[in-house]
């Protein structure tokens, strides 16, 4: 039989009780929401559990350069746990200027002491874009660029992890003309790294991150861009409460209008849900209920997740379409009651299945195509890539 969160002594578990102060049924239930966000089998609530319960807690040294602190606000307003469970039960925030107490030469010696005696075992996590411009000049702490420092931190870290969508691909600090060279980590070390971006992210999603780093010693499967894949595996549009208006053809056409009171899809005020990846539609942000978030509030998402969407696409601009198109006719949303059929009507009727069918090979047709065009730019960013 595989390993259960059940086989658990209720000694370990009293023990955990006590040093998170939370319920027992409430730590079991946490454990079981991060297996099931991660997409992990069966049985592998156990194994988050035993980690949270009896792992040598990570030790983190999180960077903060061109940003607004957006991703750590995110933090702090986690409550599963709280932040104070997290940094001292879950992981070991060694080194966070926002957060820590220390200050001037007494900060940069705990960031250097944590480098020290957790060598090649800590997480380094970067909020902010890095200023490369001018060698740097636009951003340094304790005398120290900002692109000196992540190369310095991120020498002998056991991962990297970029939160926030400034960190992950330059976010709004690189949006033209780009004045300071706003760069993402990844560029800066000329090396893939893990990004959880958002502007800003879920906390939960850099949560997950950790604790499956703490059960499994490394971080989850990513997509080609490090994006975890359980947190921005699907588009928005998959999951959103307002998908079924989207194929029923009912559209809020401005703000305020009857529509959008309604609640219809904002795809045509310029939702980019069509077109980014991440979780939003599906796990609450912040605890405040599932309408917590822009299309949730009657906001189109801007694709702050996706590089080249979001601080790059004109809000209002319409997305584009990556799996599926508005189809060509729509179902009426009221339909009146019969009062029998006659010769006209037939007609009619006839007239409109004909409609009917020739629509629907248009629209086969032009799915081939929207299928056709993305395969044809898909092999000519990987012509590009090769000549570069």
């Amino acid at each position: 039989m595989s390993a259960s969160i059940f086989d658990i002594a209720q000694g370990d578990l009293a023990a955990v009780e006590q040093r998170l102060r939370m319920p027992r049924r409430e730590f079991l239930q946490f454990c079981t929401t991060v297996a099931a966000t991660l997409g992990l089998p069966a049985g592998a609530e156990a194994a988050v559990a035993k980690a949270v319960e009896s792992a040598k807690r990570p030790s983190v040294i999180w960077l903060h350069f061109q940003e607004c602190t957006g991703c750590s606000e995110s933090l702090l307003r986690a409550e599963h746990p709280t932040l104070e469970k997290l940094i001292f039960d879950v992981i070991s925030l060694d080194y966070h200027e926002t957060l820590m107490a220390a200050a001037g030469h007494q900060a940069e010696k705990a960031r250097k002491d944590a480098m020290a005696q957790h060598k090649g075992k800590y997480i380094l996590v970067v909020e902010g874009a890095i200023p490369t411009k001018q060698n740097g000049i636009y951003c340094k702490i304790g005398g120290h660029t900002a692109v000196d420092l992540v190369k310095e931190c991120a020498a002998d870290a056991a991962a990297v992890i970029a939160i926030g969508s400034c960190a992950s691909w330059g976010g709004m600090p690189s949006t033209d003309p780009n004045p300071t060279g706003a760069s993402s980590v990844a560029e800066v070390l000329g090396k893939p790294v893990a990004t959880i971006p958002g502007c800003p992210p879920n906390p939960y999603n850099f949560l997950a991150t950790a604790v499956h780093f703490l059960t499994f010693g490394k971080l989850p499967a990513t997509d080609k861009l490090g994006r975890p894949l359980f947190a921005y595996g699907r588009l928005i549009h998959e999951n959103c409460e307002r998908r079924a208006h989207f194929d029923a053809g009912r559209f809020a056409m401005a703000f305020g209008d009857e529509g959008h009171r309604k609640g219809y899809c904002l795809y045509k005020l310029g939702c980019k849900g069509p077109e980014t990846y991440a979780n939003c539609p599906t796990l609450g942000f912040g605890d405040a209920g599932e309408g917590n978030w822009p299309v949730g509030c009657g906001h189109p998402c801007i694709g702050c997740t996706e590089k080249g969407v979001g601080f790059a696409k004109p809000i209002h601009s319409m997305a584009k379409m990556l799996n599926v198109a508005p189809p060509l006719q729509y179902p009426r949303i009221a339909e009146e009651i019969g009062k029998g059929s006659n010769f006209a009507s037939a007609a009619a009727l006839a007239a409109i299945a004909g409609a009917a069918a020739g629509g629907a090979v248009m629209l086969a047709k032009n799915l081939g195509l929207s299928h056709q065009a993305a395969e044809l730019e898909k092999a000519k960013e990987a012509k590009t890539k090769a000549e570069a």
